[in-house]
């Protein structure tokens, strides 16, 4: 069993990757639901559908995020009666939307809605919310506290960066089965994809079931760095470092992870950057690796994935 932490569209390219790498039943993702909000009187889940959407082939190739083929009539409609169009809900994708609104108004958690959608999309690995209860991103900026969607979304993460705030997330519960898989006797390694760590994993993190959970684990935990040479893969994740007062490098996502990590991947344009990490850690250790972390290809996506869980294996074996 491995266990991979992820967002939307860096962390869904890892996830690909070791589907096609590993039997899909020993996959598990527990997956960000911080940017979840309701719109237009609908359910949506971003990081769920992205995460859907990809490992079932339906992703819009183009952008990462949607489904392929997509046309725009609602949204279309919606703009000529004056409805909000900032966030747009394509026809395809809209459906999704629906029958996850319809079913949670039914009474059903968002883990089982999810789980069926998964069936229904063909996907074999798990896909798990990290919890069924309300967390939500919320983004001190220079323009106020601003809803996840607000900053990112309809302002375009323009807004300065001072701080975060998980609302919901000290009280939240992770799901039976998020509980079953960090603590399966088979449980290979952890790995927080390369997704924005303040956006994407740590609202995963801030739920004190799960983070204990992953700290008495014994099983390797690594991170893949979406920093490479100074920017980001995507997103606005430097420019949160710049605002936040850090540098934007892989040292700076290693040492925000530190406290967890057996095992830390950068890009090797960082490869000078190892020793840095390693020191991160005196007397305790942290491996660090190299190789290439920008995923474009299918087999950019497999190959940094072999990777991952040969490293794994490494720290595993060194342990022992």
């Amino acid at each position: 069993m491995i266990v991979v932490l992820s967002g939307g569209v860096g962390g869904a390219k890892l996830v690909l990757g070791m589907s096609q790498v590993m039997p899909p039943e020993e996959l598990a993702v527990i997956a960000n639901t911080g940017d979840d909000f309701t719109h237009l009187g609908l359910c949506i889940s971003p990081d769920l559908d992205t995460l859907m959407y990809t490992l079932s082939g339906e992703v819009n190739p183009e952008t990462g995020w949607g489904r392929k083929q997509e046309s725009w009539q609602f949204m279309d409609a919606v703009e000529a009666l004056g409805g909000e169009t900032w966030f747009r809900l394509g026809d395809r994708d809209l459906a999704t939307h629906i029958e996850r609104t319809r079913r949670l108004s039914a009474g059903a958690t968002l883990s089982n809605v999810t789980v069926d959608l998964c069936q229904r999309f063909g996907i074999e690995s798990g896909i798990l919310p990290m919890t069924d209860d309300k967390v939500r991103t919320r983004i001190q900026t220079d323009q106020g506290e601003l809803d996840f969607q607000d900053y990112f979304v309809r302002r375009q993460a323009k807004p300065r960066v001072s701080g975060f705030h998980y609302s919901g997330a000290q009280t939240a519960d992770p799901s039976p089965a998020i509980r079953a898989v960090l603590a399966h006797p088979g449980l290979r390694a952890i790995v927080l994809a390369p997704s924005n760590p303040y956006l994407s994993i740590d609202p995963i993190l801030a739920i004190p079931a799960i983070c204990q959970a992953i700290s008495d684990s014994p099983a390797p935990v690594l991170a893949i760095s979406p920093i490479v040479g100074g920017a980001a893969i995507k997103g606005p994740t430097a420019k949160i470092m710049t605002e936040l007062g850090d540098q934007p490098s892989a040292v700076t996502v290693a040492r925000h992870y530190q406290q967890l990590l057996d095992g830390f991947i950068l890009d090797t344009v960082d490869c000078g950057l190892s020793d840095e990490i390693q020191a991160l850690r005196p007397g305790q250790g942290m491996a660090v690796m190299s190789t290439r972390t920008v995923m474009r290809s299918i087999e950019d996506k497999t190959r940094l994935a072999r990777f991952a869980i040969e490293f794994a294996d490494s720290i595993t074996k060194a342990a022992r």
